[in-house]
């Protein structure tokens, strides 16, 4: 993967940072595993605008994921390498030896024609799925389920990946992308290796154009509002606003929003890094 920086023939190309999309081997999804996606707008069943700054964006299909890597010990062939506009990473395309297809979160690294697995046994290498309790210690992993046979829920998107650092009991220790050390039932899968598309953080739009493809609209800030829209709205002119905090008066700095007594708690063995 790999980024190209674009002469400045326009306004819009100036600052442009963008892929190159070189890993991609195909343009069109497969038929089977995609469906439409209805878009809100960010307005509910009454048609009233109950999310602000949602509208507009390129039509979608979604892509079918197979975040459970549930087919065991049958061997999968890497097809393609796809974009897909519902996620930053790359996804790939995998046929299993009895003919089914399924998409996956693609790794970095992972080659078409290349084939990989799941299951018990399996050797720890990129794009395989194993226990946490078969992989060797300080392997970079990903795809990480939080329950077992929940499906993936953490370290999905593009360049994240997590690494397990040791077992005690039941529970395996991995380190999170925040830095967080956790314990996680060592019956939970994971894949080997990190996300694709590991330069995603450095791309730059160019231009307020590229945010409304894919559905943003312009965001008003608190500070320039009215006091009676926002708490850091009103002054005279360019007044700071003081104290960040939300439009519910919420600080955005120094104020713990987690609930005190979660269930997840006592799984966390350190912090994330402030």
């Amino acid at each position: 993967m790999a980024l190209k920086k674009l002469k400045p023939t326009t306004p819009g190309q100036r600052f442009k940072v963008a892929s190159t999309f070189e890993e991609i081997t195909t343009s069109k999804p497969e038929k089977s595993l995609v469906f439409g996606v209805k878009k809100s707008g960010g307005r509910n069943n009454q048609g009233k605008m109950t999310m602000r700054y949602i509208g507009g964006g390129h039509k979608k299909l979604y892509r079918l994921i197979d975040f459970r890597r549930e087919k065991d010990n049958i061997p999968a062939v890497v097809k393609t390498i796809e974009y897909d506009p519902n996620r930053t990473a790359r996804i790939a395309l995998v046929s299993y030896a009895d003919g089914e297809k399924r998409y996956i979160v693609s790794p970095h690294g992972l080659k078409v024609g290349q084939t990989i697995m799941s299951g018990i046994g399996v050797a720890p290498e990129i794009g395989n799925t194993l226990f946490l309790s078969e992989i060797p210690f300080g392997t970079i992993i990903h795809n990480i389920e939080l329950n077992p046979g929940q499906g993936a829920k953490m370290a999905r998107s593009a360049g994240s990946y997590a690494q397990l650092m040791s077992r005690d009991g039941k529970y395996a220790i991995v380190r999170m992308p925040s830095g967080e050390t956790r314990m996680i039932l060592q019956a939970c899968k994971a894949t080997v290796g990190m996300v694709s598309n590991i330069e995603h953080n450095l791309e730059v739009s160019g231009k307020a154009g590229r945010s409304r493809w894919l559905g943003r609209r312009p965001r008003t800030r608190g500070v320039v509002m009215n006091p009676v829209d926002h708490p850091m709205g009103g002054g005279e002119g360019r007044a700071t606003g003081g104290q960040p905090r939300s439009r519910k008066g919420i600080p955005s700095r120094g104020y713990k929003t987690r609930i005190p007594k979660k269930h997840s708690s006592k799984y966390i063995i350190e912090r994330r890094k402030k």
